[in-house]
């Protein structure tokens, strides 16, 4: 009878960062500075990057291939010049003998990728083999995003006040301008995520009552109809506009601080309101980085998985 090696392997473990990516070369210290804060956590752990983007991806691939700009970009690590999907990085920790995986996404709440991440997360983790030696992984886990997921374990209304916390420093700014701090998410058009944007502002308000906060979405519910009709209401006449991302990529660029007419602050402009655009990305706060190495930390402790 074959002897099983299950207790005398000891796991190999690793944590994979799950982001959407980003073309836009400043806005990679977002994700790098969270790859620090949980490489922090977790010293003696490898901590990869995965982007979700295929577009970005490729993007990535033929920047690698071209000599010109890889010598005129020579800090941007090679990870990122060789940038994988989160299958191809985990079938790479695979290959590289970790058995025993922490998916960290860097999204900012439970919605459709988050969903389809977890769907991946699943599946891998069910793998069952005849001889459990073969098994491609021990355990794969996934954490939660930044306003938190379902379920009683962590509940993601004490996620949303954590995150709301971490960005007292935005509020800060707003009172001294004397302006409303207004968010421009991403959102989604096939997934009803704008409860988690609604209460986050809610939070923000009531921690931070001298200043008005009110978010909206590029895509979905809240729009950014909603966001000028509370404006409105408040008799507004200045706000402090800054993208509730995670990196201030395109959508920051463009749709945000863009000055084509339909921008955000071309429309809040030519509306009578004094507008300053702040373009950083919510992972260039350290605090607000942090927040995913602790959500790793809670998904291994939950799982049993040692990260050291």
């Amino acid at each position: 009878m074959e002897l099983r090696n299950k207790s005398h392997h000891q796991p190999k473990n690793a944590v994979l960062m799950a982001m959407f990516g980003t073309t836009v070369e400043p806005a990679l210290n977002s994700l790098l500075l969270i790859q620090r804060k949980i490489q922090e956590y977790f010293p003696a752990t490898p901590v990869r990057i995965s982007f979700t983007s295929n577009i970005i991806r490729k993007i990535w691939q033929k920047r690698a291939l071209d000599p010109v700009y890889v010598s005129q970009h020579k800090n941007i690590p090679a990870e990122i010049m060789h940038i994988r999907g989160p299958l191809a990085a985990m079938a790479d920790l695979h290959e590289a003998g970790y058995d025993t995986l922490v998916v960290q996404p860097t999204l900012i709440d439970a919605g459709e990728e988050f969903h389809d991440l977890t769907n991946y997360v699943k599946a891998l983790d069910s793998i069952e083999t005849i001889k459990e030696k073969y098994k491609p992984f021990k355990r794969v886990v996934i954490g939660r995003p930044a306003l938190g997921s379902f379920g009683p374990r962590h509940p993601y209304s004490l996620d949303i006040e954590t995150a709301a916390r971490r960005l007292s420093a935005d509020a800060a700014l707003a009172k001294q301008k004397g302006a409303a701090l207004v968010y421009m998410g991403h959102g989604n058009n096939y997934f009803p995520s704008g409860g988690s944007y609604l209460e986050f502002a809610e939070r923000m308000r009531q921690l931070y009552p001298d200043v008005l906060t009110v978010i909206g979405c590029v895509e979905g519910f809240p729009s950014r109809r909603e966001v000028t009709a509370q404006l409105q209401m408040a008799n507004i006449q200045k706000v402090l506009l800054k993208p509730f991302m995670i990196a201030a990529g395109i959508h920051t660029i463009e749709d945000m601080a863009g000055d084509e007419p339909n921008s955000w602050k071309s429309t809040f402009t030519a509306a009578g309101y004094t507008v300053i655009t702040i373009s950083k990305g919510l992972g260039e706060n350290a605090g607000f980085a942090k927040i995913f190495a602790e959500h790793a930390a809670d998904a291994a402790l939950d799982a049993g998985i040692d990260l050291k």
